[in-house]
């Protein structure tokens, strides 16, 4: 009987928010294909989507209850929990899962029932945090996520971030032991961009023969830093006339973004293009000259990754996740967060220098390449499963995850010797 894993989401292809369902959908995908495993992916309603698909192996379950109109955020995040348990449990009584494995703080009340209510460990996947994205905790609605945050890293066996930046983050906002934290990466699949694309045709939608591109990818919220980008383009100009850029996403601050790029005197070098379909995004990279990430906030940064596997620099900041990754001058320029002005420099520094620009293109496909694949991320994290159902099966899952690592450790010591012994760290080993 193959392992069950039931993963637990808010988003999930072709309900595209943020990064995390892109991670959700490749993850899911690369373990299904594993001998052995067997993946349920439980997630909200999409317009136009089938309750139960396979794609790629993964039995995907899309809630259908939340036909009602939710007064509030919060109302519609308990209604798409209750919807996730109706379906997490059935699937249970038909064959139990071995493993739940939840993605951020919207999931917390499902994962929790089916840990407490059915003895089923949790791995949870935290990626990012209330306090890092809005730079503080300043309301009561911001306290709560940050108590559903806290909630679900204590409830959990092991918790996995995507950087060091967040492990660091996780421990300062809410104690989460070090020994509890597992740091494995986002990845991207360089070989979705080997496509055929008549360049010339798409970039002519966009700007004339003489100009190059700089793309953004994101949501558009403030952590994403569009307005520092949008203050450099008068000095980027200044330089460089012929350039223009494409902004790719939708959010609240789209609109203020629009009146700083008219009141800047700069809107007819941009083009706001709001949601793309994935296959018109691929093609939109493959046309840029140079990507660019200017967060202020970010815990990881998979939009950089994905430039690196198009073969076309980034300029990042120097903040979050992004530094585990972007090598200064190595794969790819970084810069100082919240600075327009070193942004700038940035990037005229690749237009400026083809030697570097063609460097940076090859050094961080090969990094992306060798290191930040599917493949290896999914082995790391089943490692992580295996990990922790050796040793739910001697400590039982109800509570002990909860309990601080140093309880575990003192239990370890007693068990038997089938268990493996790299789960006890070396100086407990007797």
């Amino acid at each position: 009987m193959p392992k069950r894993v039931l993963m637990l989401s808010w988003e999930y292809p072709p309900r595209i928010i943020g990064g995390l369902a892109r991670v959700v959908a490749e993850l899911s995908a690369k373990i299904a294909q594993t001998p052995g495993w067997e993946v349920h992916v439980v997630t909200a309603d999409h317009p136009g989507q089938a309750e139960h698909e396979t794609i790629k192996g993964v039995h995907v379950h899309r809630v259908k209850n939340q036909t009602d109109d939710c007064p509030d955020f919060l109302t519609w995040v308990n209604r798409l929990n209750f919807g996730m348990l109706q379906y997490a449990i059935e699937l249970n009584r038909q064959n139990p899962f071995s493993i739940v494995h939840a993605h951020d703080w919207m999931v917390t009340d499902a994962a929790w029932v089916m840990k407490s209510g059915f003895g089923i460990p949790i791995v949870a996947t935290m990626h990012a945090t209330e306090a890092g994205r809005m730079h503080g905790i300043h309301n009561d609605l911001q306290r709560y996520i940050h108590q559903m945050e806290w909630r679900l890293t204590y409830e959990s066996w092991e918790v996995i971030v995507n950087s060091q930046h967040m492990w660091g983050e996780l421990q300062h906002s809410f104690g989460v032991p070090a020994d509890k934290v597992v740091v494995i990466p986002n990845g991207t699949n360089p070989e979705v961009f080997d496509f055929e694309l008549n360049k010339k045709d798409l970039r002519a939608k966009y700007v004339s023969p003489e100009e190059k591109i700089v793309l953004f990818v994101g949501r558009m919220v403030p952590e994403k830093g569009v307005q520092v980008l949008l203050n450099a383009i008068p000095h980027i100009n200044a330089a460089h006339p012929n350039m223009r850029y494409l902004f790719v996403g939708d959010g609240y601050y789209l609109n203020d973004l629009k009146d700083q790029a008219n009141s800047l005197g700069i809107a007819h070098l941009t083009n706001f293009l709001g949601y793309v379909s994935d296959d018109d995004l691929l093609k939109l990279y493959k046309i840029a000259d140079i990507v660019t990430i200017p967060s202020l906030y970010e815990p990881f940064g998979i939009v950089a990754l994905e430039g690196m596997a198009a073969k076309v620099p980034v300029v990042t900041s120097d903040t979050g996740g992004l530094t585990d990754f972007v090598e200064h001058m190595g794969t790819g320029i970084t810069t100082y967060t919240g600075d327009s002005g070193s942004l700038a420099w940035g990037i005229c520094e690749l237009l400026q220098n083809h030697d570097l620009y063609k460097r940076l293109s090859t050094d961080a496909y090969e990094k992306v390449r060798s290191i930040y694949n599917w493949s290896v991320i999914a082995k790391r994290t089943l490692e992580v499963y295996d990990k922790v159902l050796a040793e739910a099966s001697v400590l039982g899952a109800d509570g002990v995850a909860a309990k601080p690592k140093q309880v575990l450790l003192e239990a370890a010591k007693t068990l038997p010797p089938t268990l493996p012994k790299e789960l006890i760290p070396a100086r407990e080993r007797s």
